[in-house]
């Protein structure tokens, strides 16, 4: 169990660059990852894309608890703020590039639901290391989460109906099927059976990397051709798309006068999406569409490297002011003469 716990912590340490080697071995090596979710064996056929994203928000359900909601009624405005900048910001940018880059149908269909998708899984720990306000990014995280059904659908919707056909029914179905049942049964897991989900979630990093680095794998090896042709549009786009998030959403925080943890928070919160999703329902929903899979498939590769290198710059910032803040003077203590 403790090498399990080391190998655990090893691989959330170093995910960013894990992703990235899995990445160029789908790329260089598509046979290493065309057998994901094929209609070969009992094996193949249970490590789908959706199945693996399935395990990834179940291993979500499992960290959540009921204090994580907590934040929602005593710091409402926060996390208003948050989801709504969530849910406006990264759509438009997603359509705003769609325009400017002049991207054809099965592309914009991807990038628009990366930019619909509710936050990403890995947001809370980056914020973390941003030393940002966890409870905060936790709390929307899961709202957004919670909201997605019925949102991701209807902005998906409202941008993209004139370009292709949308189901929005069957997008709903989908993400309660993909990401709440297995959310609220890690949340009910957890609940009654506290003492095994406190040894599941030492390993936790190790199964849900695993699960991200496959969906990646499955997602590039098969469309390796595409990616060579259209690679650097796409990557030029999912880089922006993430980094104005990023921005944008510490630019809010900013303009209401939030404070550097808050807008850490935000900022990472805003920025990193749910790509596997995006993924997920791009091959569901989109069946006819290959590239649409591949905005997701990038930008899971892109948001964990750039969310490490923006954590890592927002903590040392804030290393720094702490370090220029005056200290405190020792309050002074009575004293008595017996």
């Amino acid at each position: 169990m403790e090498t399990l716990k080391k190998v655990s912590r090893f691989v959330g340490k170093y995910m960013a660059f894990i992703v990235v080697a899995v990445a160029v071995l789908a790329f260089f090596v598509p046979a290493s990852f065309l057998w994901v979710g094929k209609d070969w064996n009992f094996f193949t056929r249970l490590v789908s894309v959706n199945n693996l994203l399935m395990v990834v928000m179940f291993g979500m359900g499992l960290t959540l608890k009921l204090e994580d909601f907590k934040v929602v009624f005593t710091r409402p405005k926060d996390v208003l703020v948050g989801v709504a900048a969530q849910f406006v910001i990264m759509p438009l940018l997603a359509f705003l590039l769609v325009k400017v880059f002049n991207l054809p149908p099965e592309l914009a269909v991807g990038v628009m639901l990366v930019g619909t998708c509710p936050g990403g899984t890995s947001s809370n720990v980056m914020t973390f290391l941003a030393k940002g306000d966890v409870a905060l990014s936790v709390g929307m995280t899961a709202c957004s989460t919670v909201l997605a059904p019925v949102l991701t659908p209807a902005l998906t919707w409202l941008y993209l109906h004139e370009t292709v056909t949308v189901d929005p029914v069957s997008m709903f179905t989908s993400i309660v099927k993909i990401v709440i049942l297995p959310i609220a049964l890690g949340f009910v897991v957890n609940k009654f059976f506290g003492k095994f989900t406190q040894a599941a979630v030492e390993v936790l990093p190790l199964v849900s990397v695993a699960a991200i680095v496959t969906i990646v794998g499955a997602v590039v090896a098969p469309n390796q051709q595409k990616l060579f042709a259209n690679g650097l549009l796409i990557l030029g786009v999912v880089v922006l798309h993430n980094l104005l998030g990023y921005a944008c959403g510490y630019g809010v925080g900013k303009a209401l006068k939030l404070n550097d943890a808050k807008c850490n928070a935000l900022s990472i919160e805003v920025g990193m999406q749910n790509s596997g999703l995006a993924t997920s329902l791009a091959g569901t929903v989109f069946p006819d569409l290959a590239l649409a899979t591949v905005p997701g498939a990038l930008f899971s590769v892109w948001h964990n490297i750039s969310g490490s290198i923006v954590a890592n710059l927002m903590a040392a910032r804030a290393e720094k002011k702490a370090a220029a803040a005056p200290a405190r003077p020792e309050p002074e203590t009575a004293h008595t003469e017996g």
